[in-house]
């Protein structure tokens, strides 16, 4: 197990044998933290990567005008642009907010309020998308920014609690297993979506109206789940920042700056978040807007892009836990790799896709699937190697910008792709870059070294 060198003035990542514990309370910490992956996976699953999209879309599109635009705040937007550009908007105020408050939970050692606070406002806001009907577009890009930015800095938080709980050998197959675990929940709740969605009619409820359920209760499930990792998970302040009593945002801010300063000195740490921010983009867009392509650039009912997602979930499952096993036996850097080139062609494959052909759709979810939650789970895992202790947050906070549902530079390219041609296939194409350049910046990332450069001691494959 990974220790913190004696030399290290920073400290390492990893946290000191004696404050994992023994294995039993170790293990159940951990299953607690999975469960928080297990709470929140519905609003990526249901909310962003499912119904919000293409609902948001024909929200919006009721309250265009004749030519197909809404005016928020006086700028004209094509009405299928909407959604990508509030998912943008709200990455862009994440890029503010996650940041300051990690440092904050770094500095005062109270992860676990921050973690409840910003999970209850995230479900609350989710919660409120029952609200949103007729031509509510607005509501809609309100709710969607608030609740993606509670969401982002509620995994901040969460991440960083991953070097406390597991020592470095056992990272990649704990950080796995959550994953698994999220995709888990968000299959068996996307079930239960479809069957309202497919027997609205028979229940005497509006397509509208069942949407607005689906919507709503993935926020009453994030916010029932949360209460697990809240009681399971436990504080490890740092005592040279005890400081709770005099902390404030303000103090964040200049704790921030360290932070930034600090990551100059670490070029591997910061050569590994820029390969990510490149790839991940192009994840988190295919997450945010797979469904949007299915309904308006290939014709495909909701019923198909429910079954297709659910297939991804799925397949997720089993996708990270095949991936974990590869980066057992080959490293998590080689897995990541390997999973990158099948993004490229599966995204590539996107483009010829033949309208209102489900089937063809189906097979590009199962590529999709294959790779989609290992090559999540095993970046987070080895960026929690190249983490200077006592920093998990903030320095999580600088990975999560670009990390589940919270990217900007992605939809923002897909939505200009879309505005420009008015083809969407041209938009997944665009797509590409991201991976092929995410690709080759991880290549050229000697992560044993960049471990080292941060105090931390690297398993023996990595």
């Amino acid at each position: 197990m990974g220790t913190v060198t004696a030399q290290a003035p920073q400290g390492g990542g990893d946290a000191e044998p004696g404050e994992f514990g023994d294995v039993r309370e170790r293990r159940r910490e951990q299953r607690g933290w999975y469960f928080y992956d297990w709470a929140n996976s519905v609003f990526s699953t249901s909310v962003l990567t499912v119904f919000l999209g293409p609902y948001l879309t024909e929200v919006t599109k009721a309250a265009a005008d004749a030519d197909g635009y809404v005016h928020p705040l006086g700028i004209p937007v094509r009405a299928g642009s909407f959604f990508p550009y509030a998912v943008s908007a709200s990455v862009l105020l994440s890029v503010l907010v996650m940041p300051l408050a990690a440092a904050f939970a770094d500095r005062t050692g109270r992860k676990k309020p921050l973690l409840g606070a910003a999970a209850y406002l995230g479900a609350g806001a989710t919660t409120g998308m029952y609200f949103l009907d007729g031509d509510r577009y607005l509501l809609g890009g309100v709710l969607l920014v608030v609740a993606n930015v509670s969401f982002a800095v509620s995994v901040v938080l969460y991440h960083a609690f991953l070097p406390q709980i597991a020592p470095p050998e056992e990272r990649d197959a704990v950080s796995s297993r959550g994953w698994a675990f999220g995709y888990g929940s968000g299959a068996l709740v996307l079930v239960a979506n479809l069957g309202l969605f497919l027997g609205h009619d028979a229940l005497g409820v509006a397509e509208s109206v069942a949407v607005r359920i689906c919507l709503a209760s993935a926020g009453l499930w994030w916010a029932v789940f949360t209460v697990v990792p809240l009681l399971r998970l436990r504080e490890r302040p740092v005592a040279a920042r005890r400081e709770a009593g005099r902390a404030s945002f303000g103090q964040g801010f200049r704790q921030l700056a360290g932070t930034l300063r600090q990551l100059r000195r670490y070029p591997l740490t910061l050569l590994f978040l820029l390969a990510y921010l490149l790839y991940n983009d192009g994840i988190q867009t295919v997450i945010t807007q797979a469904s949007v392509y299915g309904s308006e650039g290939l014709g495909l009912d909701q019923t198909t892009l429910i079954g297709a997602i659910l297939l991804v979930q799925v397949l997720a499952v089993a996708g990270a836990l095949l991936l974990g096993r590869i980066a057992a036996r080959y490293g998590a850097k080689r897995a990541i790799l390997g999973s990158l080139v099948a993004w490229t062609v599966t995204v590539a494959a996107g483009y010829f896709l033949p309208r209102g052909e489900p089937v063809w759709f189906y097979a590009l979810a199962v590529g999709i699937g294959l790779v989609l939650g290992g090559s999540q789970a095993l970046s987070r895992s080895l960026f929690s190697h190249l983490v200077p202790a006592g920093k998990e947050a903030e320095y999580f906070a600088l990975y999560e910008i670009s990390d589940r549902g919270t990217s900007w530079l992605g939809p923002l390219v897909f939505g200009l792709a879309f505005q420009l041609t008015g083809d969407y296939r041209y938009a997944i194409l665009s797509l590409v870059v991201f991976f092929a350049l995410g690709f080759v910046l991880l290549a050229r990332v000697p992560v044993r070294r960049a471990a080292a450069a941060v105090g931390n001691v690297a398993p023996g494959r990595i």
